[in-house]
Formats: structure tokens, sequence, C-alpha cells
């Protein structure tokens, strides 16, 4: 199952005993050690400020294996096997002399470098200028950062010109988490390996485009990075528009990460500027109250520990997005985030015209469109909905609409399917950039979402209300309809 094409790394973690890390990163590389993906003499340096032995160190990580990997692919001996790649370092992520100590765990290495900041976005400049200080780095080291890279436009040149004084762009992959998901990489294979798509992937053809990415829980015990940021900067600026481009890009020339980022950031210059006149028509921010969710009562938004009373932080946002160009020219791209919503879901659908002359049951004109539906999760895979004859004497040519289904777990024998961090990581040890974000697009993106932000704060209308457990405010309802459309759940 290993792939000759990985070769030994070390692995500097800094950030090791936080919460992305215990929840991802460490279950990731398990999961790799486990399938026989991270090379013979691999090592990992876990870095933090906690005064600990290397024994509490891995007896830490151990619980986190046991509670944050699937019950049936956990096997102690082999996290305990995987932990001996382990070693620890109390480290002053300010302190440059501290810093010298990590020459010394590279001495004499021939391993490929790799820096994983996983740490807030205000540190990635710190580490990189003390690295570079004692000299640990080369041009070959890889450095890999988290969202959200900034919280606007400005912030994010900040952090990218730190970034960028000490490292070159091919050095730096730029982690957004769901490229790496199994469905979202098919998107490229979808359309552009198969002519059915490929040939329909137009304004000719497609008539609207949904994105939802819902969750049923609520902010976690993370009001205080939640409610600087909301929905917009926290979902929207990075993950949808990601999924956006993927749907939205032109061919690539090959799949180089560069051709493939090339295409997406023109997807993101074409997109349409949303002006003050256009916020009432195209954008809906929600904020939730009480309510049930999954069958349990749940607070409101501002009445969640340590909330501030009077914040209108957005937590959903329903956008109309129109693409300025000749494909997608007349083609609303619909798409909605938010906490507290009736279930978690992420899935994209392609709705497509109907056939340009009907000859059946008028009663049933509204089935005619067929639908792709892309799922992103829980159950990764796609769905084609088409139509066919009714079966029976009695029913004549009434139609029935039913799926060509493509269920990723069920129809290939992978045993699992890797979770998006485990491909991530994967891709960062043999050096490839393509699901990796570049530089202007994250600040292409910021500069969109910038001014549906600075709109609402120049408008002063705080979001409108909706219950948990519920698909958000009825703005959003009424923005789709007024188009003569509904969203897929409702139809």
């Amino acid at each position: 199952m290993a792939d000759s094409t990985a070769t030994p790394c070390d692995i500097m973690l800094f950030g090791a005993l936080g919460n992305l890390a215990r929840r991802k990163l460490i279950p990731a590389f398990y999961q790799l050690d486990r399938a026989g993906l991270l090379a013979e003499g691999s090592r990992i340096l876990a870095l933090a400020r906690r005064n600990l032995d290397i024994a509490a160190v891995h007896r830490q990580l151990l619980g986190a294996l046991e509670e944050f990997v699937n019950p049936e692919e956990f096997d102690r001996s082999a996290a305990e096997g995987f932990l001996q790649r382990v070693d620890y370092q109390i480290l002053d992520f300010n302190n440059t002399e501290d810093f010298q100590v990590l020459n010394t765990w590279r001495d004499g290495a021939r391993n490929e470098l790799i820096v994983y900041m996983a740490c807030p976005p205000a540190m990635y400049g710190v580490i990189g200028r003390n690295l570079h200080a004692v000299s640990c780095c080369t041009e070959r080291t890889r450095v890999v950062v988290e969202k959200p890279i900034g919280h606007d436009l400005e912030s994010s040149r900040v952090i990218n010109d730190e970034l960028g004084a000490i490292y070159k762009e091919s050095q730096l992959f730029r982690i957004d988490h769901y490229l790496g998901k199994e469905t979202v990489q098919n998107l490229i294979a979808l359309r552009f390996a198969n002519n059915l798509f490929a040939s329909q992937w137009d304004q000719n053809h497609i008539s609207h485009v949904e994105i939802t990415v819902a969750e049923s829980v609520g902010i976690e015990g993370r009001w205080g990075y939640f409610d600087k940021a909301g929905q917009v900067r926290d979902m929207i600026q990075n993950h949808m528009l990601q999924l956006l481009c993927l749907i939205a890009m032109d061919p690539p020339s090959d799949l180089s990460a560069d051709s493939i980022r090339d295409e997406k950031v023109k997807v993101l210059k074409a997109l349409r500027k949303v002006t003050p006149d256009m916020m009432a028509n195209y954008v809906v921010r929600g904020q939730y109250t009480a309510g049930t969710s999954t069958g349990v009562l749940v607070p409101g938004y501002l009445e969640e520990e340590g909330a501030n009373k009077r914040s209108e932080t957005e937590t959903f946002v329903a956008l109309k997005v129109e693409i300025d160009n000749w494909r997608w020219s007349g083609v609303p791209f619909y798409i909605r985030t938010g906490k507290r919503l009736p279930e978690k879901l992420s899935q994209i659908i392609i709705h497509f015209k109907p056939a340009p002359h009907y000859i059946f049951d008028p009663d049933q004109r509204h089935l005619a469109n067929n639908k792709l539906i892309i799922r992103l999760e829980p159950d990764e895979g796609m769905s084609l909905r088409i139509l066919t004859k009714d079966q029976g004497l009695h029913k004549g040519m009434r139609l029935r609409q039913g799926p060509l289904e493509l269920t990723f777990s069920e129809t290939f024998d992978a045993g699992r399917i890797p979770d998006a961090y485990e491909r991530l990581l994967w891709e960062v040890m043999k050096g490839n950039q393509y699901l990796f974000v570049r530089r202007d697009e994250v600040e292409h993106a910021w500069r969109w979402v910038d001014r549906i932000i600075q709109n609402w704060n120049e408008g002063g209308e705080p979001p409108k209300r909706y219950a948990a457990g519920t698909w958000g405010p009825v703005a959003s309802i009424a923005m789709i309809t007024r188009d003569g459309r509904s969203w897929y759940e409702d139809a």
C-alpha cells in the first residue's frame, strides 16, 4: 500500500497539543502510518509550551487517538508503535534562542523537513522568522499553514508578506481541508474526464447551482474566535468559494498545481461585485435563536456561554452569486451555510435545464429537469436524478424520477475513505501543491467577501433571526423563490 514517491520526512508540529492537532493531525498521521504511507525513518517533533515529559505527551496523544479515531480503526499496539516516531520539545514560540534546540534535533538528518504551524495565524511570521534565524529551514523545506489567512484582505496581506519574506510560494502549503475530501477531488475527474458532463457544463445546459454546507452544532465553545469571524469569514471566504471555483472553473491545461489554481483565480476575478443596492436580493445573514436540534432543546447564539448579548455576528449566510463570463452568464449560484441547521450536510446540486420540447403529461412538467447531486458529507458520493417511465400496464407514459447512485464507500473496495487531512498531509510529504491554496486565491476571495462585510457595516441592518433546527431565516427562502426556484430539500 506504500507509495515509493513519498520520502522520509522530519515533521515539526507547532501547537502539537492543541485542539486541531489532537482531533485531526495526530489521528491523520496515525492512519498514514497504519496504512504504510509514512516512510521508514520519518519522525515527528511535537512542539508546545507545556512543561511535560515525553511519557506524559505520549499518554495525551494516545488518549487523543482513542477519542478521535473510529473504534474499529483503532489498534492500541499500532498506536503505541506510531508514537515511537513522536518526540517532544518544550518551546516558547516567541523566543529565538529556544529554536536552537531544533537544530540539535535535526543534526545530521537527511530527511525532508516539513514545518506544520497548527497555531494562530498571528504566530506564522514569528515562527518563520525564528526558524530562519537559527537556519533550520532550507529552500526545500515545506511549510504548512492553516486557515484563516487573516480576517480581511489587509490582514491576509500582512500574514502572506511575513511568510513570503522567508519562504518561496513553492514552499507554502495553505490548507483548506475541504480540498482534501474525496468527493471534492472527484469534481475534476467528473467534469473533465466525462464528456457527458464536460459538454453540458455551461449556461446553455445548466439553469442554476446550489451549494449547501450545513452544521447541526452551534459554536461548540469557540465564542472567542467565532464572534470575531462569523460565518462569512469562517465558511464562505475559504471552503465555499473553493467549492464554487471547482464547479465553475474552465478546464486546466494539465493537472499541475498552477494550471488548476490559475483557473480558480479566473473564477474569483469574474465574481460579480455585490453592491449596496444588491444586498436585499442577493445576501441574507441570520443568527440562530433558541430551538430544538436533533430532538434536544438548545440555546440561541446570544445565550451561549460567554456570549456578548448585543452581538450581531452572523451564524447563517445565503448568497446569490453571479459569475461574469461566457460559461456562466445568467446562471445563478445559490450558496448557503449556517450553524444549528436541521442536519450536518454538505452538498452541491447542479440543476440542468429541461429538454426544449416537452411531450409528456403536463402535470409532470416540474420533473423534467435532471439534477446532479454531489454529496461531500455525511455519505460521500454522487447521484444523477433522471426520468424513466413508471412501471405497470396502467401507468401509460407516466414519468418517474429516480437516481443513478454512486456511493463511494459502497462502490469502491477501498475499505475506508481517508479523512481529508490524511490526503493533504500525504500530498505535502510528496511535495504536491495542487490541493493547496495560492496567495492570489486568498486575496481575491477576501476582496470579494470584504465588500459584502462592508455593505453590512454601512447598512446597519442586524442579522435576521431563525430558530435552531430550521433551515435559516425565511428571507433565504424568499431569495431563491423570487427567481421561481426553491432549495432542494424544499422542492
